[in-house]
């Protein structure tokens, strides 16, 4: 093993420090101190598991993957406002929910970012091209009165029209 009064010369590290890094280390068990393990408040989702149970029912109903998949988070539309709206509909008491700003670091700390859902791309089928094949062939002809010609414009493009 090592020895902590070398490390301690070495690095500047607490000697009580080094010590118990490795006994843990020798013996595999984790020592938390008091503070670790009797300090601080619990989790909104630790204290009411019930509630947060259907709190991720919600979110997940309204949730995608991202785009990339490059991460395991979840983006949903579903803002905390909204999830505390829904949760009070199914009847879960008022004083076993957080505030909105709570409700979002809950949101948050277990995978679900609040941002807008991307729109899934409109798919191309093999009948488009049909169909503006068809389209091109008879722009410009003239139509059965004669007189008029018959084209196509594309209603997002900007175009300019004189009067010349």
């Amino acid at each position: 093993m090592g020895n902590a009064r070398q490390a301690e010369r070495l690095f500047g590290w607490g000697r009580e420090t080094i010590q118990l890094g490795l006994y843990e280390q020798r013996t595999g068990m984790i020592c938390l101190g008091a503070q670790a393990a009797f300090c601080g408040k619990p989790l909104w989702e630790d204290k009411y598991p019930d509630v947060a149970r259907r709190l991720w029912d919600l979110a997940h109903a309204q949730s995608q993957q991202g785009s990339t998949f490059r991460t395991s988070l979840l983006y949903t539309q579903l803002t905390a406002a909204e999830a505390l709206k829904q949760l009070r509909q199914h009847g879960v008491a008022e004083d076993v929910l957080p505030s909105p700003s709570t409700m979002a670091d809950v949101l948050n700390r277990n995978g679900y970012r609040l941002r807008p859902v991307l729109k899934a791309k409109p798919q191309k089928i093999p009948e488009t091209d049909a169909i503006f094949f068809n389209i091109k062939e008879k722009d410009g002809q003239l139509m059965a009165n004669g007189t008029t010609k018959r084209i196509s414009i594309d209603c997002k493009a900007t175009v300019n029209v004189s009067s010349g």
